[in-house]
């Protein structure tokens, strides 16, 4: 959560909790175009007034809520990006990150986990290609195989978007750090 939502008003984080939920939940049920902001507020048990309030619409809303997704991940990769990589380190990242992707599962499950939503799966594809690329600039990348740099990061950030989507529709069969422990022997296998 930024800093920004610690000074807004408790009542405001509600609402748009509440549309945040009316959204998933009808995420869930039928695809984006036929989702309106009147099904919207019926769902979150708020007007129609109240929702434009908040949004300008529902792409405005997309928007801000993949914006606060790539907010919430960049804190929890920034915060181990900090300290040296190495094996340990990349696992408690992967750790600390799928926590968060388990704790929020509804969510990430509807926006990572169909193809209704392409915005946050392109943002987290980001998101992890930065860091990616961070983790390699600043470890000792040998490119003893031959391997292009920058394939082996666009490989890693695909592979790890890919694991996770399928961790969350298989209904997270693993927990985080299991699956945290795994990739990073994965990662260690393939020279990263």
């Amino acid at each position: 959560m930024t800093d920004e939502n610690a000074r807004v008003d408790p009542r405001i984080l509600r609402t748009r909790q509440l549309i945040k939920e009316a959204l998933i939940d009808l995420l869930q049920e039928m695809e984006l175009n036929k989702i309106t902001v009147n099904r919207i507020a019926e769902r979150a048990t708020i007007n129609r007034v109240t929702f434009y309030l908040h949004y300008r619409d529902i792409q405005d809303m997309l928007e801000k809520m993949a914006q606060e997704m790539a907010e919430d991940i960049e804190d929890i990769m920034r915060s181990s990006t900090n300290k040296e990589s190495t094996g340990e380190t990349d696992s408690l990242m992967l750790e600390s990150l799928l926590e968060h992707i388990a704790e929020n599962a509804k969510f990430y499950k509807v926006v990572l986990g169909t193809r209704r939503t392409p915005i946050f799966t392109e943002r987290l594809l980001k998101i992890l290609t930065e860091a990616i690329t961070k983790r390699t600039e600043s470890s000792s990348f040998r490119d003893a195989a031959g391997i292009q740099r920058d394939v082996a990061i666009w490989y890693g950030s695909s592979a790890l978007i890919g694991t996770i989507v399928s961790w969350l529709r298989n209904d997270m069969p693993y927990t985080p750090q299991y699956l945290a422990k795994q990739l990073s022997m994965l990662f260690r296998i393939g020279g990263k």
